[in-house]
């Protein structure tokens, strides 16, 4: 079972998303909060696999929430969920370590394939998140596209072949299958990479694969 806490400020959405939750065999609910902050402590007193956070919350939001516990609960995995779709929300988002993004008027089986997703150790961006994400990438600068093709520099062949897939967007499984490798060697090379550049997540990594000119 994938234990899941739920934050937002507005009881009506966190019905909302516990009903979807409700509805797959695979996912628990374990605890719901009003605000990040009591979101944070949740996730430091009880075994919690993901947290679903609405970036706009009293006391901490979730952006902030999700910083906090990349410290204090590095295991719990983060989705962020929100009616709004500014670029510098995205990018903090991902910066503050969150593997999922989602619009709140994405479908429900959008929440339920973030949530399984980013358990997994994949990271899932709606489709609307990935198409201003890849508008951010176009516009990179030439600083920001030397910088990043810097930081490859020092990755093996087979290295910068994982994180080119990876900008693609590609899951392990499809990494493997492309390299002939088994899952298991994957998630270990993707474990490597993010040591090695510094990264939290396996998103970030993404986007450095596309700043860098890897994933075309």
């Amino acid at each position: 079972m994938i234990r899941v806490l739920i934050a937002d400020d507005e009881p009506l959405m966190r019905a909302g998303i516990k009903a979807i939750l409700g509805t797959a065999d695979d996912i628990e609910l374990v605890a719901e909060a009003g605000d990040g902050r009591e979101a944070v402590r949740i996730a430091r007193e009880r075994r919690v696999d993901v947290a679903v956070l609405d970036i706009r919350m009293p006391r901490l939001d979730g952006l902030s929430a999700a910083r906090e516990l990349r410290s204090v609960a590095p295991s719990v995995r983060v989705v962020v969920l929100t009616t709004f779709g500014e670029d510098d929300n995205i990018v903090r988002a991902l910066s503050d370590g969150a593997a999922g993004f989602l619009l709140k008027d994405s479908a429900p089986e959008e929440l339920l394939r973030a949530v399984r997703a980013v358990h997994a150790g994949e990271a899932y961006l709606s489709p609307m998140v990935t198409s201003r994400v890849v508008g951010m990438v176009a516009q990179v600068g030439q600083p920001r596209r030397q910088e990043a093709r810097r930081q490859v520099q020092g990755l093996t062949e087979r290295e910068v072949e994982v994180l080119a897939l990876l900008g693609l967007g590609m899951s392990n499984a499809d990494v493997g299958q492309r390299l002939h490798m088994s899952e298991a060697t994957v998630k270990t090379y993707v474990s490597r990479l993010l040591a090695k550049l510094g990264l939290t997540n396996r998103v970030q990594a993404a986007l450095l694969a596309r700043d860098a000119g890897l994933a075309g």
